[in-house]
């Protein structure tokens, strides 16, 4: 029956050590969702956690299996990835960025979570004046832990006020410390799905030059701005990025959604070439090599994983290969994300929900992987919990660094129609009970 009592709620929050579900992370949230069924005897809606919910690219799956079978799980990976892998992220970058970037650049990681982790940690080490992470918010929540697990120290502001013409002044008043090392945002955003305009990514750039400060730009929903055709390789409109602005810049695209390819862990970390062979004197005196892609690769990454799965690396060159040869069409793949999320929202706002991040300037934001929801005067953490009682499972703005009140909605799990059906019921209940 739902509601979920409040006291069924409180035992398993308190079984678990949760005192405040605001503070829960996506994988607890997804663990009292499952307890929580197990005790009420329902399904649960799980929109908190970002799993692909499309078949993995057939293509990069055969290309993994003749890799297995040709013998290569007996060999230890290249640290700076197959020569293959390197070239087809180079021709991927400037099919569908208008990028020009050396494959020498183009680095394999376990999945962009290693990416982000190592590349703090290379950025860390390259000034004893910049020791500071900037997020710009809100963003991927575990990001965050990662800087604490690495005892770097972090500075963030919610972009939500800041926008278009007012960006410039609050990075500002981060960059004139001399303190910022390096700064990260994701566009498509995670959890509100914003695109930063040109505009934008101009600003970002152009300050990053003035502050010699390095952008890390997370492009984990590449090309999944579905208001425009970016799926044309070589094409425009190309995927807007900060790479045209700065040479400051580290990009990170990942093979988990963009090719449903999550389970294997494979991503690219792609290092512009200035910055690449750029020499750092504390690099040297710390890894002695000073050369800042050196140090990445046969210091960070080599004590971090000792390289990517071999295997895996031949599922993406070939994924990437093929998508930059036109022959595999990964943006209308994923955008069956975008249908779910316009029938998703439409119940959500029928029911008295709000959008949270609603607006890139002039334009509502796109439909996709996640949208924003806020409920009239409800905090994060009352609505994540009313949600719980409801069978709706998400998570918490607040994990995210927003400011806003609100929860992420993902729509990835939301893969059988009967679904949907049993979201708006529930929606249509929670209404009517507040």
């Amino acid at each position: 029956m739902l509601p979920i009592d409040d006291k069924v709620l409180d035992s398993v929050l308190g079984q678990m050590d949760i005192l405040d579900i605001s503070g829960a992370t996506i994988r607890q949230s997804g663990a009292i969702a499952r307890a929580l069924e197990s005790s009420a005897g329902i399904e649960f809606l799980h929109l908190e956690m970002g799993i692909p919910g499309l078949p993995p690219a057939k293509v990069g799956v055969e290309a993994e299996k003749s890799a297995l079978d040709s013998g290569v799980a007996s060999q230890y990976p290249h640290m700076t990835g197959t020569p293959d892998l390197k070239l087809q992220a180079s021709r991927f970058l400037k099919a569908y960025l208008d990028v020009d970037l050396s494959p020498n650049g183009c680095i394999p990681t376990v999945g962009s979570m290693q990416g982000s982790f190592s590349t703090f940690l290379l950025c860390s080490h390259l000034s004893k004046e910049k020791d500071t992470i900037l997020f710009i918010d809100p963003g991927f929540p575990v990001q965050r832990t990662q800087v604490h697990i690495l005892n770097i120290r972090s500075e963030s502001f919610d972009i939500y006020d800041y926008r278009g013409g007012k960006l410039r002044a609050k990075l500002e008043e981060h960059l004139r410390s001399g303190r910022i090392a390096a700064m990260i945002y994701s566009s498509p955003n995670n959890p509100a799905w914003f695109n930063l305009t040109e505009e934008e990514l101009r600003t970002i750039g152009e300050l990053a030059t003035l502050y010699d400060t390095i952008v890390i730009e997370d492009l984990a929903y590449m090309c999944m701005d579905f208001r425009k055709p970016l799926g044309n390789p070589y094409e425009p409109p190309f995927q807007p990025t900060v790479a045209k602005y700065t040479d400051n810049y580290i990009i990170m695209m990942s093979g988990s959604k963009m090719f449903s390819y999550a389970g294997q862990r494979i991503a690219i970390i792609a290092i512009s070439d200035s910055l690449y062979k750029r020499e750092y004197p504390l690099l040297k005196e710390f890894f002695h090599m000073s050369r800042l892609g050196d140090a990445y690769v046969f210091a960070v990454l080599y004590a971090v994983s000792s390289g990517a799965s071999h295997s895996a690396q031949y599922a993406l060159a070939e994924m990437l290969r093929a998508a930059a040869d036109g022959e595999l069409d990964f943006v209308t793949a994923a955008a069956e994300y975008a249908r779910r999320a316009a029938i998703s929202k439409k119940m959500f706002l029928d029911n008295g929900f709000h959008i949270v991040y609603a607006m890139d300037g002039d334009e509502p934001v796109s439909d996709g992987f996640f949208y924003t929801v806020g409920y009239k005067d409800m905090s994060s953490g009352e609505l994540m919990g009313e949600l719980m009682k409801y069978g709706m499972c998400t998570i918490s703005l607040s994990m995210t660094g927003s400011r806003q009140q609100g929860v992420r909605v993902c729509v990835s799990q939301l893969n059988r129609e009967e679904q949907f059906d049993l979201l708006a019921e529930r929606l249509s209940l929670f209404a009517i009970n507040h």
